[in-house]
Protein backbone atom coordinates (compact mmCIF):
# COMPACT_ATOMS: atom_id res chain seq x y z
CA UNK A 1 0.00 0.00 0.00
CA UNK A 2 1.20 3.77 -0.81
CA UNK A 3 1.10 6.14 1.76
CA UNK A 4 -0.74 9.36 1.88
CA UNK A 5 1.03 11.99 -1.07
CA UNK A 6 4.05 13.05 -0.29
CA UNK A 7 3.66 16.80 0.67
CA UNK A 8 4.49 19.60 -1.92
CA UNK A 9 8.38 20.73 -2.18
CA UNK A 10 9.63 23.80 -3.65
CA UNK A 11 10.05 23.61 -7.51
CA UNK A 12 13.54 23.66 -8.59
CA UNK A 13 13.43 23.47 -12.17
CA UNK A 14 17.13 23.16 -14.02
CA UNK A 15 18.94 25.72 -14.62
CA UNK A 16 17.95 27.52 -18.57
CA UNK A 17 20.88 26.83 -21.11
CA UNK A 18 18.52 27.08 -23.90
CA UNK A 19 16.34 25.17 -25.99
CA UNK A 20 16.79 21.40 -26.61
CA UNK A 21 15.50 22.00 -29.98
CA UNK A 22 14.91 18.64 -31.98
CA UNK A 23 13.18 20.25 -35.13
CA UNK A 24 11.99 23.70 -36.08
CA UNK A 25 10.01 25.40 -38.98
CA UNK A 26 7.05 28.07 -39.62
CA UNK A 27 4.31 25.53 -38.03
CA UNK A 28 5.67 23.69 -35.01
CA UNK A 29 8.72 22.68 -32.94
CA UNK A 30 10.24 19.50 -31.01
CA UNK A 31 12.18 19.93 -28.01
CA UNK A 32 13.83 17.48 -25.81
CA UNK A 33 12.14 18.44 -22.10
CA UNK A 34 14.26 17.59 -19.00
CA UNK A 35 13.33 16.42 -16.10
CA UNK A 36 11.99 18.78 -13.42
CA UNK A 37 10.82 21.40 -16.01
CA UNK A 38 7.07 22.05 -16.07
CA UNK A 39 5.47 21.98 -19.45
CA UNK A 40 3.21 25.10 -19.06
CA UNK A 41 3.32 27.53 -16.16
CA UNK A 42 1.96 26.27 -12.92
CA UNK A 43 -0.33 28.55 -9.88
CA UNK A 44 1.90 30.87 -8.34
CA UNK A 45 5.02 33.33 -9.18
CA UNK A 46 7.08 30.69 -7.98
CA UNK A 47 5.99 28.58 -11.07
CA UNK A 48 5.97 30.34 -13.44
CA UNK A 49 9.44 29.42 -15.27
CA UNK A 50 7.96 26.04 -18.06
CA UNK A 51 9.06 24.68 -21.17
CA UNK A 52 6.59 26.77 -22.83
CA UNK A 53 7.74 30.24 -21.31
CA UNK A 54 11.21 29.38 -22.32
CA UNK A 55 10.54 28.30 -25.94
CA UNK A 56 8.56 31.97 -25.93
CA UNK A 57 12.13 33.66 -25.53
CA UNK A 58 13.01 32.20 -29.01
CA UNK A 59 9.29 31.65 -30.48
CA UNK A 60 7.18 34.93 -29.44
CA UNK A 61 4.09 32.06 -31.09
CA UNK A 62 4.93 29.25 -29.68
CA UNK A 63 2.14 27.26 -28.26
CA UNK A 64 1.66 24.30 -26.22
CA UNK A 65 0.11 21.64 -27.77
CA UNK A 66 0.61 18.44 -24.88
CA UNK A 67 2.24 17.95 -21.93
CA UNK A 68 4.67 15.66 -20.23
CA UNK A 69 4.87 15.39 -16.36
CA UNK A 70 7.18 17.55 -14.83
CA UNK A 71 9.65 14.75 -13.78
CA UNK A 72 9.44 12.89 -17.17
CA UNK A 73 11.86 14.38 -19.59
CA UNK A 74 11.73 13.93 -23.28
CA UNK A 75 9.91 15.02 -26.93
CA UNK A 76 7.12 17.63 -26.62
CA UNK A 77 5.55 19.48 -29.96
CA UNK A 78 4.92 23.20 -29.65
CA UNK A 79 2.72 24.87 -32.01
CA UNK A 80 3.61 27.80 -33.72
CA UNK A 81 0.45 30.40 -33.88
CA UNK A 82 -3.25 29.60 -33.06
CA UNK A 83 -4.07 28.28 -36.52
CA UNK A 84 -1.43 25.38 -36.36
CA UNK A 85 -2.16 24.97 -32.50
CA UNK A 86 -5.73 24.05 -33.58
CA UNK A 87 -4.41 21.57 -36.27
CA UNK A 88 -2.30 19.85 -33.95
CA UNK A 89 -4.10 19.30 -31.08
CA UNK A 90 -6.55 17.68 -33.64
CA UNK A 91 -4.12 15.12 -34.96
CA UNK A 92 -3.40 14.52 -31.17
CA UNK A 93 -7.45 14.51 -29.83
CA UNK A 94 -7.63 11.74 -32.93
CA UNK A 95 -4.59 9.20 -31.82
CA UNK A 96 -3.21 10.12 -35.32
CA UNK A 97 0.14 10.69 -33.46
CA UNK A 98 2.73 7.83 -32.31
CA UNK A 99 4.17 8.06 -29.05
CA UNK A 100 6.98 5.73 -27.30
CA UNK A 101 8.27 5.95 -24.25
CA UNK A 102 10.81 4.38 -22.23
CA UNK A 103 11.03 3.47 -18.50
CA UNK A 104 12.94 1.25 -15.97
CA UNK A 105 10.35 -0.06 -14.00
CA UNK A 106 10.71 -2.32 -10.97
CA UNK A 107 10.97 -6.26 -11.02
CA UNK A 108 11.19 -8.54 -13.77
CA UNK A 109 7.67 -7.77 -15.80
CA UNK A 110 6.02 -11.52 -17.14
CA UNK A 111 5.05 -11.65 -19.95
CA UNK A 112 7.49 -9.85 -21.61
CA UNK A 113 5.31 -8.37 -23.77
CA UNK A 114 1.69 -7.45 -23.51
CA UNK A 115 -1.06 -4.39 -22.49
CA UNK A 116 -2.50 -2.70 -20.26
CA UNK A 117 -6.25 -2.09 -20.39
CA UNK A 118 -7.15 -0.39 -17.25
CA UNK A 119 -9.97 2.47 -16.71
CA UNK A 120 -8.46 5.78 -14.73
CA UNK A 121 -9.60 8.66 -12.76
CA UNK A 122 -8.53 11.31 -10.43
CA UNK A 123 -7.96 10.32 -6.94
CA UNK A 124 -9.96 13.00 -5.43
CA UNK A 125 -8.85 12.53 -1.55
CA UNK A 126 -5.01 11.79 -2.39
CA UNK A 127 -4.75 14.26 -5.44
CA UNK A 128 -2.83 14.65 -7.85
CA UNK A 129 -2.68 10.68 -7.92
CA UNK A 130 -4.87 8.70 -10.16
CA UNK A 131 -6.28 5.55 -10.37
CA UNK A 132 -7.98 2.04 -11.38
CA UNK A 133 -11.44 2.48 -11.08
CA UNK A 134 -14.19 0.16 -13.17
CA UNK A 135 -16.83 2.26 -11.72
CA UNK A 136 -16.04 5.57 -12.93
CA UNK A 137 -12.92 5.45 -14.88
CA UNK A 138 -12.30 6.50 -18.03
CA UNK A 139 -10.92 3.67 -20.64
CA UNK A 140 -6.73 3.89 -21.07
CA UNK A 141 -4.89 1.59 -23.01
CA UNK A 142 -1.24 0.92 -22.91
CA UNK A 143 1.16 -1.23 -24.49
CA UNK A 144 4.19 -2.68 -23.41
CA UNK A 145 7.31 -4.40 -24.34
CA UNK A 146 10.49 -5.24 -21.80
CA UNK A 147 13.92 -4.65 -23.23
CA UNK A 148 15.68 -6.38 -20.97
CA UNK A 149 15.70 -7.33 -17.54
CA UNK A 150 18.98 -6.43 -14.69
CA UNK A 151 19.29 -8.98 -12.24
CA UNK A 152 21.41 -7.05 -10.17
CA UNK A 153 18.71 -4.17 -9.46
CA UNK A 154 16.50 -6.47 -10.11
CA UNK A 155 14.62 -3.88 -12.62
CA UNK A 156 12.93 -4.17 -16.20
CA UNK A 157 13.83 -1.75 -19.23
CA UNK A 158 10.66 -1.41 -21.00
CA UNK A 159 9.01 0.49 -23.92
CA UNK A 160 5.57 1.83 -23.68
CA UNK A 161 3.06 2.83 -25.79
CA UNK A 162 0.27 5.02 -24.39
CA UNK A 163 -2.82 4.40 -26.92
CA UNK A 164 -4.62 6.75 -24.96
CA UNK A 165 -3.37 9.80 -23.24
CA UNK A 166 -4.79 10.03 -19.36
CA UNK A 167 -2.81 12.06 -16.90
CA UNK A 168 -0.57 10.14 -15.10
CA UNK A 169 -1.56 6.85 -17.42
CA UNK A 170 1.87 4.88 -17.66
CA UNK A 171 2.63 5.59 -14.34
CA UNK A 172 -0.21 4.34 -12.26
CA UNK A 173 -0.71 1.37 -15.16
CA UNK A 174 2.79 0.01 -14.32
CA UNK A 175 2.25 0.39 -10.95
CA UNK A 176 -0.91 -1.29 -11.21
CA UNK A 177 1.09 -4.07 -12.85
CA UNK A 178 2.88 -4.52 -9.57
CA UNK A 179 6.00 -2.98 -11.14
CA UNK A 180 6.23 1.00 -10.49
CA UNK A 181 8.63 3.31 -12.15
CA UNK A 182 12.11 3.78 -10.45
CA UNK A 183 12.26 7.44 -8.89
CA UNK A 184 8.20 7.61 -8.71
CA UNK A 185 7.28 9.92 -6.07
CA UNK A 186 3.66 9.78 -6.07
CA UNK A 187 3.38 5.65 -7.32
CA UNK A 188 6.68 3.97 -6.14
CA UNK A 189 7.05 2.40 -2.38
CA UNK A 190 9.95 4.50 -0.26
CA UNK A 191 13.01 1.90 -1.14
CA UNK A 192 12.04 1.90 -5.28
CA UNK A 193 11.64 5.58 -5.24
CA UNK A 194 14.90 6.29 -3.74
CA UNK A 195 16.42 3.45 -6.05
CA UNK A 196 16.79 6.28 -8.67
CA UNK A 197 17.42 10.12 -8.52
CA UNK A 198 14.60 10.91 -10.93
CA UNK A 199 11.31 9.18 -12.85
CA UNK A 200 13.34 6.96 -14.80
CA UNK A 201 10.45 7.81 -17.93
CA UNK A 202 11.31 9.72 -21.12
CA UNK A 203 9.52 10.41 -24.01
CA UNK A 204 11.58 8.96 -26.71
CA UNK A 205 9.75 8.64 -30.03
CA UNK A 206 6.77 10.85 -31.54
CA UNK A 207 5.73 10.24 -35.39
CA UNK A 208 3.15 11.96 -37.08
CA UNK A 209 2.14 14.13 -40.38
CA UNK A 210 2.87 17.06 -41.08
CA UNK A 211 0.01 19.38 -41.28
CA UNK A 212 0.90 21.47 -43.75
CA UNK A 213 2.98 19.09 -46.24
CA UNK A 214 1.46 16.20 -45.31
CA UNK A 215 5.09 14.93 -44.75
CA UNK A 216 5.56 11.44 -42.45
CA UNK A 217 7.79 13.14 -39.66
CA UNK A 218 9.48 10.82 -36.71
CA UNK A 219 11.41 12.21 -33.89
CA UNK A 220 13.84 9.98 -31.50
CA UNK A 221 15.78 10.88 -28.51
CA UNK A 222 17.85 8.34 -26.61
CA UNK A 223 16.54 8.05 -22.79
CA UNK A 224 19.44 9.54 -20.47
CA UNK A 225 19.38 6.85 -18.14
Amino acid sequence: MLSAPPPPVAYTPPPDTGLDLVYADGALLVVNKPAGLLSVPGRGEDKLDSLVERAKKDFPDALIVHRLDMDTSGLLVLARGAEMHRQLSILFQSRKVHKRYEAVAAGHIVPAAGKIDQPLVLDWPNRPRHIVDHATGKPSLTRYRVLGYNAGHDTSRVELEPITGRTHQLRVHLQYLGHPILGDTLYAPPERRDQAPRLLLHARELAFRHPITFEEMHFETKAPF
